[in-house]
């Protein structure tokens, strides 16, 4: 019993970041700007950013993992235990969820031998690995049916697009970005975008700008003024 007189367990705390110069791991800014910031399931986000920062720190870079490899990932396992249940199943869940979610890849197949599941991060560099995998490069036999899942391509977010088009999404912009994301048609995003960088305004105002006189005007050929 802790000194609160509850009969839960306290959380291990945190002593802080020591002085000095600390490993630190790059990640994409979209990874916070959507991922993490429409995570509803703690351990989906867990296990995604436990995948993202394991695969940052290989020499390679390779974009996937086995998923044995999480299995046995004593780090991981230890995270999702702090949640309850059979972890093994809590994994399961999760992976279930980021690539239904379109966060990871997903494919099953035959590799020396065995059947394996692997995962890649859904990147340009994941999604090259998944379709050489399909094609049966490396001694890979994919499994017939639906054993491989790549996501359907999809539009990009106003985020993705923006980070592409015009820069860093700064927490000043983000709120106008994820109103406009509701307020506009998608199709409507992409084409305003697409018209800004051909004409080599790499503004967000100027975008929006667009986006307001079609939605007061309607969608004219903006490519012709």
């Amino acid at each position: 019993m802790n000194p609160s007189g509850g009969d839960e367990e306290r959380s291990k705390e945190f002593a802080g970041l020591p002085a000095g110069r600390l490993a630190t791991t790059a990640l994409p800014n979209l990874l916070f700007t959507e991922l993490v910031a429409d995570a509803d399931d703690l351990a989906e986000l867990k296990t995604t950013l436990h995948i993202f920062w394991t695969l940052a720190h290989r020499p390679r870079r390779f974009p996937g993992m086995r998923l044995g490899e999480l299995r046995a990932d004593p780090l991981l396992q230890h995270s999702l235990s702090a949640l309850g249940g059979d972890t093994k199943e809590t994994l399961a869940a999760a992976l279930d969820k980021a690539v239904a979610r379109g966060a990871l890849l997903r494919i099953i197949g035959r590799w020396k031998g065995a059947e394996e599941t692997w995962l890649f991060v859904n990147s340009a560099k994941g999604r090259d690995a998944v379709d050489r995998l399909v094609r049966g490069e490396s001694g890979f036999e994919p499994l017939p049916g639906d054993a491989a899942e790549p996501s359907p391509p999809s539009r990009r977010s106003i985020f993705a697009l923006y980070e592409q088009n015009v820069g860093l999404v700064q927490p000043i912009i983000a709120q106008e970005l994820m109103e406009a994301e509701e307020q506009y048609p998608p199709e409507w995003i992409e084409d305003a975008f697409r018209i800004a960088a051909g004409r080599n305004v790499r503004n967000w105002r100027y975008i929006r700008a667009i986006l307001e006189r079609w939605a007061s005007e309607g969608k004219d050929d903006e490519e012709n003024r």
